[in-house]
């Protein structure tokens, strides 16, 4: 693609979580301080809740990159759209601990309440990342919640984070799961991009994709980036990607601002570069344009 026109070792825009481009904006440093506070507490459920494509997944696989694992054991189960049995059975596969395969029930809870045990006695805190959580049935969270009633007299012996779009606070206020919702302990939102993080993510994602000459983007083109995406990191990625290859088939070296407007023109989740402003301005010309003819008769 545009990789050796721009100097580049890497696609800097991809959609895929990879915690190398990881950018150490506000809102995603604030929500990984909560979530390393949240679990050194030893308390129950943690929610991390933010819109398509703020960057949930990629927080998460950072946040389990920091953990110690002599003091964590931790699970990860990406897709959580499972029935109670199916769950624990991920969870047990993801905790290393071996079932037979006609495992009923009651021998499921009690294995994993052994293994729970078993980390206690080494001095290892389990949590457990649940990814789109808002797609969980209830009678799922149900049965994690009756999971995480086992403890020592200092702490829970499983912790949970749920990791969601807005529509988990939906189900999470739901009276069926109003005892679920109280051992919430710590919570975050995550928010878009702002205007002034625009250039500083485009930068650093550039940079550890290879790049080393000089401004990729213009600053107009920055602002159209940011007008069109929201601030959303995805969308970012995409239009960026996008506005690199119109740029690369046009042989420049620079991303202009109808690069990023078409762009964004052509990706559907991505907010229209009309500038209605220049609607408006091109009418005051015209008027005043007029004006001036009609005053030369």
């Amino acid at each position: 693609m545009y990789q050796s026109h721009f100097g580049l070792h890497e696609l800097p825009f991809g959609i895929t979580p990879d915690t190398s481009f990881a950018y150490s904006c506000a809102s995603h440093q604030e929500a990984l301080n909560t979530l390393l506070v949240a679990v050194r507490s030893g308390e129950g459920f943690i929610k991390i809740t933010g819109e398509v494509g703020t960057g949930k997944t990629l927080l998460c696989r950072r946040f389990l990159a920091t953990l110690d694992p002599a003091a964590y054991a931790s699970a990860y189960i990406p897709n959580p759209y499972l029935e109670p049995r199916t769950l624990l059975l991920a969870l047990a596969e993801e905790l290393g601990v071996t079932l037979a395969p006609d495992e009923d029930q009651h021998h499921l809870l009690k294995a994993l309440s052994h293994a729970l045990l078993g980390f206690a006695r080494q001095g290892r805190s389990v949590v457990l990342c649940l990814d789109e959580a808002q797609a969980m049935p209830t009678e799922s969270l149900e049965a994690l919640r009756l999971l995480t009633n086992l403890e020592t007299e200092k702490r829970k012996l499983l912790q949970v984070v749920l990791f969601g779009q807005p529509e988990l606070d939906v189900r999470l206020a739901q009276e069926s799961v109003r005892q679920l919702r109280q051992r919430i302990t710590f919570q975050y939102r995550l928010v878009q991009l702002a205007r002034g993080e625009i250039d500083y993510y485009l930068t650093h994602r550039l940079r550890v994709g290879g790049y080393r000459g000089n401004r990729m983007f213009t600053k107009p083109a920055v602002r159209a980036l940011h007008r069109a995406s929201g601030g959303i990191p995805r969308l970012v990625n995409v239009l960026a990607n996008k506005a690199m290859l119109l740029a690369y088939g046009e042989g420049l070296q620079q991303v202009a601002t109808r690069h990023v407007r078409v762009a964004a023109n052509d990706t559907p989740a991505a907010r229209r570069v009309h500038w209605w402003w220049m609607g408006y301005a091109l009418v005051f010309v015209s008027a005043g344009s007029l004006g001036w003819m009609m005053s030369q008769f």
